[in-house]
Formats: structure tokens, sequence, C-alpha cells
């Protein structure tokens, strides 16, 4: 009797854990769940002054660029300037020896004054026998002889005189000059080198103040670029890749004739200063051409404006119940980590810059951090 009371008893004891595990498992699928709130790091809507700009890499180009020749074949005596110099239009570069062509020129005056000389004596010679003709002293072919013998020593005279101005011209050339104000580059040809005219670059000078920073952009830019140029000069700036330094401010002054049609782009140039030569011949750097500015654009920190199937987007949080909707957007230009944003969107309003992935509309949201307001943004610190 014992043993069957037991029995029962296990059997009521196990009947009553089902019923309590079948209960709590109603219990639990009755229950809503509740999602914790997701981390996100957020951002303020602000409004701020945003150039229109266009970026592309450029090369920065020489100003101008001279091959130094010599005029004359000789050998050189002396170099007056070290590789690398910066020179000044003018400076004596290089002698040649001038010993041929003083004695060129000293031969061609010799003739000159020789000439002069005989032409002294046959003018005199015509004129006496003119006066002879004249009285018919003289025969016409004595006449004739001497106003032939004047008139070619006229000739020579004058053949001397350009003879005499060629050797100066040659003596000149020994002393090679700077033709513009550059800097030198490799030098060429070293003392007691043998020089060839116009054969043989001597070195060759560069002009660095100021310079061209070349760059290309798309063609669909061409319009707008046009009409700004047209109104005022636009700037450009130009920096090297990594350079902590502000970017150098120059202008642009060249836009090509024609479109690349192999790379759909348009050659533009613009001209620099650079009187601290920061830029440099050869040079990438990052150049920016700025178009216009954009008066109290609004903006978000870039990051915040997202791409899905329907467009552009940004979760914006609620105030009242830290949640997230989406707000539709048409995204402008980018500037400083900010980007101007068109749409159902107010300056001072909070949306999210990082953590999207974990969101859905309506979502609670731990907000991370103070949200800060774009630089020169009307909206206060702090305000939602």
């Amino acid at each position: 009797m014992s043993r069957r009371l037991a029995y029962l008893s296990n059997g009521a004891v196990l009947l009553c854990a089902l019923v309590l595990t079948s209960c709590s498992r109603e219990t639990n699928r009755n229950t809503p769940s509740v999602r914790p709130p997701v981390p996100v790091v957020v951002g303020k809507v602000g409004t701020m002054d945003l150039p229109v700009r266009i970026q592309s890499v450029g090369t920065v180009q020489p100003y101008s660029t001279v091959a130094v020749r010599s005029q004359i074949t000789g050998p050189i005596l002396e170099v007056h300037f070290q590789e690398g110099q910066e020179v000044r239009e003018g400076d004596l570069l290089f002698t040649i020896d001038p010993r041929p062509w003083q004695a060129a020129l000293n031969q061609a005056r010799a003739n000159l004054q020789r000439n002069e000389a005989q032409l002294i004596n046959a003018r005199l010679q015509f004129l006496r026998t003119s006066n002879l003709f004249a009285i018919q002293i003289a025969s016409q072919a004595d006449y004739e002889a001497a106003e032939a013998a004047y008139l070619a020593l006229q000739s020579a005279v004058l053949a001397d005189t350009a003879a005499l101005s060629n050797a100066q011209v040659n003596l000149e050339y020994t002393l090679i000059r700077a033709p513009i104000t550059g800097r030198t580059g490799d030098l060429a040809a070293k003392p007691g080198n043998v020089v060839k005219a116009t054969d043989n670059v001597l070195v060759t000078i560069t002009r660095t103040k100021p310079v061209y920073v070349a760059f290309a952009v798309p063609e669909q830019h061409l319009p707008d670029i046009r009409r700004r140029a047209a109104e005022a000069a636009l700037p450009v700036t130009a920096a090297p890749p990594g350079s902590t330094e502000p970017p150098a401010v120059g202008e642009l002054t060249f836009l090509d004739n024609m479109v690349d049609t192999n790379t759909g782009t348009i050659l533009l140039k613009a001209t620099f200063p650079n009187t601290d030569e920061r830029l440099w011949p050869g040079q990438f750097v990052q150049a920016v051409l700025t178009l216009s500015n954009i008066t109290d654009a609004v903006v978000v920190p870039e990051h915040a404006v997202q791409t899905g199937q329907d467009g552009e987007f940004v979760f914006v949080v609620k105030p009242d119940d830290s949640t997230v909707e989406v707000r539709p957007v048409r995204a402008g230009v980018t500037y400083e980590g900010w980007r101007a944003v068109s749409g159902n969107i107010r300056p001072g309003e909070i949306v999210v810059t990082d953590g999207q992935l974990r969101l859905t509309p309506g979502a609670r949201v731990e907000m991370k951090g103070d949200p800060q307001p774009a630089k020169g943004s009307n909206s206060a610190p702090g305000s939602t």
C-alpha cells in the first residue's frame, strides 16, 4: 500500500512540474521583448557658407624654360655659376676663349680702315677726272673707270662695316649670359670642353617664380567654369600630398581650346607667384578650383548621409523619445567634413553619424558624445 502511495505522489509532482513549465512558456510568449537602445555617434545639423570646389591632381610646370647654347665654336675657359644656383637675367654664365674672335675683329677693323683710305683717294681721283672730262681733256673711258673705282670702294667700305659688326657680335658671344631669371640645372659642359655653335646645350635655366599648375577637370564642369571665369578671377589652391602647411594660392589663367576626346577632360592652368618656391616644377599637387560660395547652406557631418534603394537619407534623432526616423535628402558639395543637404531637415536637429547599420526606423538610440555644430553655424551648441 505504501509503495502505491509513493508512485501516486511522484506522478502528482511530475504532473505539476509539467503544468508549471507550460504556463511559464505561455507567459514568456505573451510578454513583449524590449530591445536595448543602440549606441550611436551623433552630430548636429547647422548652416555655414560652403565653397563650390573642383578637386584634381595637378602638375607644377615652370613659367619658362630656356636651354642655353653657344652661338660660336670654341673651348670654355670659365664657368661663373654653381649647378642649381639661382641666376638673374644678364648674369655671366660662361666664358669662351675670345682670342680668335678678337683677332677676327682686329682684321675686320683693319680692312675697313684700308678701304676707307682707298675710298678717299678714289673720290679725289673721280673728282679730278670729272673736271677734266668736263673740259674735254679726259676721255669717256677715263671718266667711267674713275667712277667705277669710286663706287666699288664705296661698296667695299659697306661690306667691311658689316664684317666689323659681325666680328664684334661674335666676340660678344664669347661671354654667355643668362637669358632669363631662374634656377640653373645640371651643368653639361665643364671648363676645357670645346662646344660647337648651337649644337651643345650647356645648361637649362628654369623660371620658378611664378609657376604654372596644370590640371584637368571633367568636361561637365566646363560651362560653369567659363561662366564664372567671365565674371571674376577664379582662385585655385595647390598643396603637395601630405603637406601640413597651408596650400599655395593662385588664380586660373588658362583654359584649353578643346576637350580631350580620350579622357573627356579639359586642361586648365593656374598661375602661382611661388615667391617661397614651395611648388617645384614636375611636382604632383592637389589642385582645388573654387567656383563660387553657397551662403547659409544647411550642412550635416558628411558621414551622416547614407545611400539606400530610394536615394540618399539621414537618420534623425527625435528629442522626445530618442528614437530615429529616416529623412530623405539631396546631398550636395562636401567641405572640411561637412556636406550640404536639402530636404525636410532643419538646423539644430540631431543626426546619426556612426552606427547606422544597426538602426531601423523607430529604433531607440543611446547618443555618445556631444554633437558639435558646423564651424560658422548659426545653431547654438547643445540646442535640439
